[in-house]
């Protein structure tokens, strides 16, 4: 049985486009024939961003958006809309990390604490970040007839880490945020889901020291860590018309991760 997934033709924006996890969903939309705006903080790749998803069978655009900014993310729903006159899907991967213990502490002494800075950006980017875009674009999924809003949540969101009280709190939040929306916009044909990543080989991950990769992989069920095309594909799924009674959810692609801690 082959899966109709219904995407052929629809629009999809993808924040934090231009690597990793992101990268690998605007590529995964594209090969669904879908019309993929990437957007990215940075456009240092933009053209080869592009050029990836038209040979991957989609039509594709590249902004620079700042999702923390809402007149940055306005300009850039607007510019989308104006090219191709309509909007089905977003997909909130946009994050970034600012790791440090809330207080450290040593012999007696307090050595360090998370900054407020860190902690802010952190929460601008992934946390006020989904919001702001997700504003902005639900008008047009509904006026389209329905769609999807699909957030990035974590692993962590669900149980914690060590070091990540900024990060931690904002995946928590990505998770109320989509069970809030996916009550309140269901009845206007749009679903809300997120998806919580376990530990994905981005670049960031395969920097880390070999023995922590090691620990990683040791603490994960299915002995491996995720590819970004694992979130990829679950992005994918929760779009389409096969998972068209699914909202509120949080899909944990992990490797048994949660089931395993």
């Amino acid at each position: 049985m082959s899966l109709e997934t219904g995407l052929a033709g629809k629009v999809v924006i993808v924040t934090g486009a231009g690597a990793g996890i992101g990268r690998a969903t605007a590529a995964a939309f594209a090969k669904e024939k879908c019309r993929v705006a990437a957007w990215d903080i940075s456009d240092a790749g933009a053209a080869a961003v592009v050029e990836e998803l038209k040979a991957a069978g989609g039509d594709a655009m590249f902004q620079k958006v700042d999702v923390s900014n809402a007149q940055s993310v306005a300009a850039g729903v607007e510019a989308v809309a104006a090219a191709w006159g309509a909007i089905h899907v977003l997909v909130n991967n946009a994050g970034i990390v600012r790791d440090a213990q809330l207080v450290k502490w040593k012999d007696g002494a307090q050595t360090g604490m998370m900054s407020d800075e860190g902690f802010d950006q952190v929460i601008g980017v992934n946390l006020r970040g989904p919001f702001l875009c997700t504003r902005a674009v639900v008008p047009h999924i509904i006026r389209a007839g329905g769609g999807a809003v699909l957030n990035a949540s974590s692993v962590v969101g669900l149980y914690g880490n060590f070091g990540q009280t900024n990060y931690v709190a904002t995946k928590a939040g990505v998770i109320g945020m989509t069970k809030t929306w996916a009550r309140e916009l269901a009845k206007y044909k749009v679903r809300v889901n997120a998806v919580a990543p376990g530990f994905i080989a981005t670049e960031i991950l395969r920097a880390m020291p070999e023995k922590v990769l090691e620990g990683m992989i040791a603490r994960t069920p299915l002995g491996r860590m995720g590819r970004p095309e694992d979130i990829a594909n679950a992005y994918v799924w929760l779009a389409s018309d096969a998972a068209a009674f699914v909202t509120g959810t949080v899909i944990s692609v992990d490797g048994g991760l949660v089931v395993g801690t």
